[in-house]
């Protein structure tokens, strides 16, 4: 049974300390499913509409922005989640005090890096694109997508963010009902800007922006109006050095392990965009699909740094140990599930994104049933590496996670430099599946060290806490 806490202030939220870890893993992370598979959805509805509604040239101009995109949000993402990790240690500790004040300068630390990156990316998003080799006939397309996404990067920031502190306390559904009502937004948004206004690939990244804005404003407003124990104290606003200097230990190395793996991503993406746009609509098309199938293992990995940071909170190293089975069991089962879905009937998904009239629909069919089928055989590799970074991440090591993000790098850079070269695109299928495995040899190693320190730390790792 999951166990959720009523607070004197009548807040519900979700204690992970005690109760069946496996029935608390599940409760908290099921809801995020829902919300990671609708937050995919609507970058599929994006590309879809596009490929329908223009033609495969426009298709592949979404496309090739994924690794782009991924460097930058992927940072902000990392960042926000970082940043609720103190939060939810806080909140495992009972310390609500302590929690708000972290709240409180991890806002700070995001409104800075929101004006950063904002600046930084409207400036060389295009020299980047040309630095990719991006093709001269879809590069003006692709450019305009990453200028209205950039310019946008608020409305991303704030949601990851608010959403990040409603999972600390053990919020997992709130920040799914406002992603279904942005889901909805964004589709109708898509074919308002695409089919009415006539704005090509700029509409679709328009609607993407409006989106994300209205969920994180719906957040917002949510969390003011029934979570009283957010009511903050005028001795809680001051920036705290010593608080902000926890948040980033653990934040910021969050934020570049995603950035880093993003680098290899954009040296892959390079390399496609030397097969033409048609092979990179067709890998596009097959990364979009891998990313719903893959959603459930990213949403327990995310499950987990929550989990981890609350029990961490209430010295409870136990219970880590027993989560840490539980998620790992659970999500090589859905991996396998997952793989045989992609692999018989993730063709189906491909007609979603283009006509069967586009003169290149056969090429993009074939090459994106290929790239699933040869990278979907590595889903389980891939599974473990979700839940054991995040898990690294909610117990504290934020360093292990980004040292694994430097070796998927180089693994990435060897695909590029030896496999693409030897086998051609089944090189391509094969690069991320490389730097997923070996990132797994660090991560499991570096987990089985983790938590031989924490049980050193907590010798009898149930009862102290050790926030």
């Amino acid at each position: 049974m999951n166990q959720c806490t009523e607070r004197d202030d009548g807040s519900m939220t979700k204690d992970m300390t005690k109760g069946n870890p496996l029935l608390l893993i599940l409760g908290f992370c099921i809801p995020m499913v829902f919300g990671n598979v609708l937050q995919q959805f609507y970058n599929l509805a994006d590309t879809a509409i596009v490929g329908k509604c223009l033609n495969s040239d426009a298709l592949a101009a979404i496309g090739l922005t994924g690794a782009v995109c991924f460097l930058v949000i992927g940072f902000a993402t990392g960042l926000c989640t970082g940043l609720s990790i103190p939060v939810a240690q806080a909140y495992g500790a009972g310390d609500m005090k302590l929690m708000r004040r972290y709240m409180v300068n991890a806002a700070y630390i995001a409104t800075a890096a929101c004006v950063v990156l904002t600046a930084l990316t409207l400036v060389f998003c295009r020299p980047l694109l040309r630095l990719m080799d991006t093709p001269a006939d879809i590069l003006d397309m692709s450019a305009s997508y990453l200028y209205v996404i950039f310019a946008g990067l608020a409305a991303t920031i704030l949601y990851n963010l608010l959403a990040g502190f409603l999972r600390a306390m053990g919020d997992s559904t709130t920040p799914l009902i406002f992603l279904a009502v942005s889901s909805v937004l964004n589709i109708g948004l898509d074919f308002l800007m695409i089919l009415v206004f006539h704005l090509g690939v700029m509409g679709a990244g328009l609607a993407t922006v409006l989106a994300q804005g209205i969920s994180a404003v719906c957040c917002l407003y949510y969390m003011y109006r029934h979570f009283p124990v957010l009511t903050f104290e005028r001795d809680e606003f001051p920036l705290h050095m010593p608080f902000v200097g926890k948040l980033c230990g653990i934040g910021l190395p969050m934020a570049f392990q995603f950035s880093i793996t993003a680098i290899g991503s954009i040296i892959l993406q390079t390399a496609i965009n030397g097969f033409g746009p048609d092979i990179i609509a067709s890998v596009s098309t097959a990364q979009k699909i891998q990313n719903v199938v893959g959603g459930p293992m990213e949403s327990m990995g995310i499950t987990m740094a929550t989990y981890c940071g609350q029990n961490l909170g209430a010295g409870r190293i136990d219970r880590i140990r027993q989560g840490l089975r539980s998620s790992i069991f659970t999500t090589l089962i859905y991996a396998v599930l997952a793989y045989l879905f992609s692999a018989f009937l993730g063709q189906y998904f491909v007609y979603l994104f283009l006509s069967k009239d586009d003169p290149a629909f056969g090429t993009v069919l074939e090459y994106a049933m290929q790239y699933l089928r040869i990278s979907g055989l590595f889903y389980p590799v891939l599974a473990v590496l979700f839940v054991l970074r995040n898990s690294l991440q909610g117990m504290g090591y934020s360093f292990l996670p980004m040292s694994a993000g430097i070796v998927e790098l180089a693994a990435r850079a060897f695909a590029v430099g030896v496999l693409i070269r030897a086998y051609g695109f089944t090189g391509v299928c094969l690069a991320s599946p490389t730097a997923w495995v070996a990132a797994d040899v660090l991560l499991i190693s570096a987990t089985v060290w983790a938590m031989c320190t924490l049980h050193k730390r907590v010798p009898n790792g149930a009862a102290q806490s050790i926030s």
